[in-house]
């Protein structure tokens, strides 16, 4: 394997085991690896039990027959309840590194608004960080353990009956040159050259299988991703009657799907076609290499038997990587997939907020100190397309608190993305936002986000469900944003996304901003989908509800000027800063 996948694999491996959980970790891993000596102690036992049974049954000793059942039926018993227990515990451990990684990658997406920074960054190479999180995760820890304790388990067989394979091999007299060639333990060099041979051919037939694995993984959660992506926009879809539109998108999807599968399966094919080939073959060869040593009398029906199967055990674990080499295939593709989901992350977190967030309350202009208890400011504020292209140049103002500033310019000037990097989560431009230390603020995009759950958690989120005010505040916010036909739906569980319209979504936005009472509201075309009479007299409500609320709205509609104190204007690249009643 190529060293880089080598320092992959060890970068995602030693996280949990040098995590706070290691000495439990460890603990169980010890336990399920003596499990796995104790099982390869019953076979070295088994194997023994062999030449006793079959010399038996040779010499028609019926008085030992049944004491070696006894003894057969003991080793087995034994052996069933340990194998069952090491499965039993290895999938414990399977659980707990899942449970410890899950964690970590959900927290590293979650960190620093690292999820959008890999969709502003396009990422190439970086889809479905949901199916590397919830899928890949999963394959790996299982694969790994499964092959790495499946390796020790083969390590310690060969070690075991590589003594028994030798002591029963004898000696080969091989004539050679005038003269007799003597190969002590023949049977494990050619079990040993048997199966150096047989991995070798085993990568060069199923190498292919490992690309095919990670294109395989890619085009599925693609497909499941369109699927997924077209029912939560089923009524878009609908109203544009996009239904053939969509189904020949997800056959082409699929097409991708089988025709990598296809690919998939002709090689398996070949794989499988070797491997079977191999061990079958090495059913027959021990007993074609031993059948010389028993006829001549030097060896009974029990010793033939037991070491065609020592010769069985060592040629399974020199040829672990034959058996396994599909396994290992899925194994590297998942590993390519994570190091990569790992990588891409760590890039967007060395990116910087283009606008840099400071709390304080005194601002230094000029070299004077000027009281900004109560004022926003913004301060050599500068905007880039992610190619380094100017959107919007320098500019700088202080906002007081309860004013209210509106965004105006012609679509696609960088409204939007101004309030994103005012947030801190574009981060290509400069400059500084200052604000008075302790305050709270809130921004509301034009489409909210209503979490699954409750409407309660709907209504209050951000904040956690057990933190919301009391279903009577609830009630009473409800009417005033105008939706009181919901007040008695509160403790309703259901995708409300779905079942809300647009604008009672954004009334929703708006319910939630008098829960929190911030400092600063950011509104990014928060009321788009509603009349204006509806707008106006949400306006109004925050204005009563929060008089000494600043506010910053992007907006298209002329109705908004009066309901706020000064406009930006973007309509060319250098902002320009007005009051209201110049534009009136």
């Amino acid at each position: 394997m190529k060293l880089s996948f080598m320092r992959a694999f060890w970068r995602l491996f030693r996280g949990y085991w040098r995590s706070e959980e290691k000495t439990r970790a460890i603990g169980l891993l010890a336990v399920v690896i003596a499990m796995n000596f104790a099982m390869v102690y019953l076979l070295v036992q088994l194997n023994h039990w062999y030449n006793e049974f079959y010399n038996a049954l040779q010499a028609y000793e019926y008085a030992l027959f049944w004491p070696l059942i006894g003894k057969f039926s003991l080793i087995a018993f034994l052996y069933i309840g340990i194998a069952v227990y090491a499965i039993y515990l290895r999938q414990l451990l399977e659980i707990r590194w899942r449970t410890w990684m899950t964690g970590q990658y959900l927290t590293s997406w979650l960190k620093d608004q690292s999820h959008y920074r890999l969709q502003v960054t396009g990422s190439g190479g970086m889809d479905n960080p949901d199916q590397r999180i919830q899928e890949d995760i999963d394959l790996f820890v299982s694969l790994t353990l499964q092959l790495l304790l499946g390796l020790l388990k083969q390590i310690t067989t060969i070690a075991a009956f590589a003594v028994v394979l030798w002591d029963l091999s004898g000696v080969l007299s091989v004539p050679f040159g005038g003269g007799t060639l003597e190969i002590p333990g023949y049977m494990l060099w050619f079990s040993l050259l048997y199966s150096i041979v047989g991995t070798a051919l085993a990568h060069f037939v199923g190498r292919k299988l490992i690309s095919l694995n990670y294109e395989q993984q890619r085009y599925e959660a693609d497909f499941r991703f369109s699927m997924a992506r077209m029912r939560e926009n089923s009524e878009s879809v609908a109203f544009y009657r996009g239904e053939e539109a969509e189904n020949a998108g997800f056959l082409d999807r699929f097409g991708l799907v089988i025709k990598n599968f296809r690919e998939l399966m002709r090689q398996t094919k070949f794989l499988n076609f070797y491997a079977n080939s191999y061990m079958q073959l090495a059913i027959i060869a021990p007993l074609i290499l031993a059948a010389p040593r028993y006829f001549a009398g030097e060896i009974a029906l029990g010793g033939l038997m037991q070491t065609t199967s020592a010769f069985g055990r060592v040629q399974d674990g020199l040829s672990y990587f034959v058996e396994a080499y599909d396994t290992i295939a899925k194994l590297v593709s998942v590993i390519h997939r994570l190091y990569g989901f790992t990588e891409h992350l760590e890039d967007v977190r060395t990116l910087t907020p283009a606008v840099a967030q400071e709390e304080s309350d005194i601002l230094e202009s000029n070299g004077a100190a000027a009281d900004t208890s109560h004022a926003l400011v913004m301060s050599d504020v500068a905007v880039n397309l992610p190619n380094g292209t100017p959107l919007l140049s320098s500019f700088s103002l202080v906002l007081p608190a309860g004013k209210r500033l509106l965004v105006t310019g012609p679509s696609g000037c960088g409204k939007s993305t101004l309030l994103r990097a005012l947030a801190g989560l574009w981060p290509f431009g400069a400059g500084h936002l200052q604000r008075p230390s302790g305050s709270r603020v809130l921004f509301l995009p034009q489409r909210p986000y209503l979490p699954l759950g409750t409407l309660r958690r709907a209504i209050v989120y951000p904040l956690p469900e057990a933190d919301a005010p009391n279903d009577a505040e609830l009630r009473r916010v409800l009417e005033l944003v105008d939706l009181p036909q919901l007040a008695d739906r509160i403790g309703e569980t259901d995708d409300w996304s779905r079942i809300l319209s647009l604008g009672e979504q954004q009334r929703i936005a708006f319910a939630r901003v008098l829960l929190v009472r911030p400092d600063w509201i950011f509104l990014d075309e928060a009321t788009s989908a509603l009349d204006e009479t509806r707008e106006a007299r949400l306006y109004d409500l925050l204005r009563s509800e929060l008089p000494n609320a600043g506010l910053v709205s992007v907006a298209h509609r002329s109705t908004l000027y009066a309901r706020h104190d000064s406009e930006l204007s973007l309509a060319d690249a250098t902002p320009v800063l007005r009051p209201i009643a110049a534009t009136l």
